[in-house]
């Protein structure tokens, strides 16, 4: 081991330590093996430079939970936290004039979140947008100044959102407009204009909001699922990441004429077959960083506007999750992960030089033996729809072994290779895990994300089990040993197919699923169940379609022991979904476990609870599948 490996170890086990030390029933965490440090990991998201790049602002959980911690850049020194309080941050942004910092912040990690505005060093707080009984959400800075785009719930209809232009100097506010799912993409350089994204999921819908006439016109001829905008530095250019109309997300452009902004818009970056996943303007406006999504990898592409060149460069981790470029222009700031390191992030040079880390300093320690780096499988659905999904095999295993089939959340999201504790842990006490992109997952167009609207979502429970059989038929899997999974979605995609197929799985992990769409859209954020109406079904219209789906009408056919895990705080799938399982489960003479994590919602976000759910899930998982009783750690 290294000298870097060797201190990175160090740091990893005083922290376990400390969280062990903090948190009564951890000890199995303080007294594992070193090739558990990993589980104390610290992971850094929503990286952001100061405007005169001495300063990166980062969420860390380096002290258990997720908090804004300052960094210097320019000289050495160690990072440096700031009291925003008891709630966990969600995501950080600095003023174009680097005398604010504004962040998101929830308690307990829940959805009910508000933006609190601050200076660096701490001092001035306030809140300038959201309620304890609302949300509200952080959006891009005006150019130059300390006016952001902020969006809130209403207090007469919580379902609808308001985007507004806040100063955080004054408070002064300056409504844009209201809608379902309301996002502040941009503002031109003068203020003058906005670009805000409404609409529900798979209706999505850009608007440039004219702020002196309090006028708007619409951006996207179609409906869409993806709708990010961007101004250039001059303003003369919306840039437009968008599948309106497209069957892939790509990078559009449009022109400013004297009228306004024209209708017809210029393709700047397309690939066939391939998801544009987010994009970043040079300072100057001469170049566009494209990343693209190719099969769960991420591919950094770097296009010359003025010369038109386009230049691939060499990725510098599997997943790039957040992009910007420095100041400068010459290097690029990237929030990156993968199957083998925890999100990290790096500054990466446009010309030939290695990354630089900049948060955490350190790599994340691994024992001789980990990790476990997943290959891609591709397969055919029952109907001749093509899947694919992503083999976590324990190191020299030979034939079909036990393995956990896990299902992503959104369901508009795609299971990539980033880090996930639960998948390494598994494998190292020899269960595979196959985490397979169902269809209505995203990333693989535009018809893909949407075969499993309606009556469609009968056809993602069968690829579940579609899945099994690909594993099954291929020898990589155990027929006898096979437990199902999964998160928020993924959880009610679980309860689904266990029922739906009971003889399939031997064990089940259900993490903040739906058990009843009914009781779910009764209970769930209005803003939430607003947004899902197009996703899921209408409460009213489709009442009976919903009940069809909902497992918990069909929960006694269920056969497989199942331990059922959700967030004490989580009010996106409330933990009636989970306590009405375990009641039900309960009535039919079933004895299911039963976990719930305190101080976290839907979202396991405390390192300290995301070391009891490893645990719990690996014990249950592994006294089913392998018959293992006795915890090892």
């Amino acid at each position: 081991m290294d000298a870097s490996s060797e201190r990175a170890s160090d740091l990893a086990r005083r922290r376990r330590d400390r969280l062990a030390a903090a948190s009564p029933g951890l000890d199995w965490l303080a007294a594992a093996s070193p090739g558990l440090d990993w589980l104390a990991a610290e992971t850094c998201i929503s990286p952001v430079l100061s405007p005169d790049g001495r300063t990166l602002a980062v969420v860390s959980d380096r002290d258990g939970a997720p908090r804004v911690w300052l960094t210097p850049v320019a000289e050495p020194g160690a990072p440096a936290r700031l009291d925003t309080g008891p709630d966990y941050v969600r995501a950080v942004s600095w003023s174009p004039d680097g005398e604010w910092l504004c962040l998101t912040t929830a308690a307990s990690g829940g959805e009910r979140t508000v933006v609190r505005a601050l200076r660096p060093d701490g001092s001035d707080a306030r809140i300038v947008a959201g309620t304890a009984a609302g949300v509200a959400s952080l959006g891009p800075w005006q150019p130059g100044g300390h006016v952001v785009g902020l969006v809130e719930s209403s207090a007469g209809d919580p379902a609808w959102l308001t985007a507004y232009a806040v100063d955080v100097c004054s408070g002064r506010r300056h409504p844009l407009v209201s809608g379902s799912a309301a996002v502040v993409c941009t503002f031109s350089h003068d203020g003058r204009y906005a670009v805000v994204r409404v609409g529900r999921r798979g209706a999505r819908r850009l608007l440039l909001i004219d702020t002196r006439a309090s006028s708007y016109v619409e951006l996207l001829g179609a409906d869409a699922t993806v709708a990010d905008a961007r101004f250039a530095p001059d303003s003369r250019m919306i840039y437009l990441h968008t599948d309106a109309g497209r069957e892939f997300a790509a990078l559009l452009a449009l022109p400013r004429v004297a009228a306004g902004y024209t209708d017809a818009a210029q393709l700047v970056a397309a690939r066939e077959g391939v998801e544009l996943d987010g994009f970043a303007l040079e300072p100057t406006g001469r170049a566009i960083l494209a990343v693209w999504n190719v099969d769960g990898r991420s591919e950094l592409e770097l296009i010359d506007l003025a010369g038109g060149q386009h230049r691939v460069l060499p990725p510098p981790a599997e997943v790039v999750t957040g992009c910007a470029f420095a100041q400068d222009g010459g290097s690029l700031v990237l929030a990156v992960e993968s199957s083998a390191e925890p999100p990290h992030v790096l500054r990466y040079p446009l010309h030939p030089a290695e990354p630089m880390r900049m948060a955490p300093s350190s790599a994340a320690p691994w024992p001789l033996d980990a990790p476990a780096r997943p290959e891609i499988h591709r397969w055919q659905a029952r109907d001749g729809l093509r899947l694919s999904g992503w083999l976590y095999r324990p190191a020299g295993a030979l034939g079909p072994v036990p393995t956990l089939i896990w299902l992503h959340g959104g369901p508009e999201a795609q299971e990539r290779p980033v880090f996930n504790p639960l998948y390494q842990a598994l494998v190292s006490h020899g269960v595979a895990v196959f985490a397979p992109n169902v269809r209505g997952s995203s990333g693989f167009g535009h018809r893909f994300v949407n075969a499993d609207i309606g009556h469609l979502r009968f056809a993602a429970i069968d690829d579940v089990a579609d899945s099994v059989r690909y594993l099954v038929d291929a020898g990589l899997a155990d027929p006898g040993a096979i437990g199902c999974g999964g998160r928020s979605y993924g959880g009610y995609l679980t309860l689904a197919a266990m029922v739906a197929y009971p003889t399939l799985f031997r064990v089940g992990i259900d993490v903040c699923g739906i058990s009843d769409f009914h009781t779910f859209f009764a209970h769930t954020e209005p803003w939430i169940a607003a947004a899902a109406v197009t996703k899921y079904g209408d409460p009213r219209r489709d009442a009976q379609l919903l009940r069809e789906l909902s497992p918990i009408h069909s929960i006694g056919q269920l056969r497989a022991p199942l331990l059922v895990v959700h967030g004490a705080y989580d009010t996106n799938v409330p933990i009636i979904e989970a306590e009405q399982l375990v009641a039900a489960l309960r009535d039919h003479g079933a004895s299911p476990g039963y976990l719930v994590l305190d101080g976290d919602g839907h979202e396991i976000l405390s390192t300290a609870n995301r070391a009891v759910f490893v645990r719990e899930t690996v014990h249950w998982l592994t006294a089913h599948l392998l018959g293992i009783t006795e915890r090892s750690a």
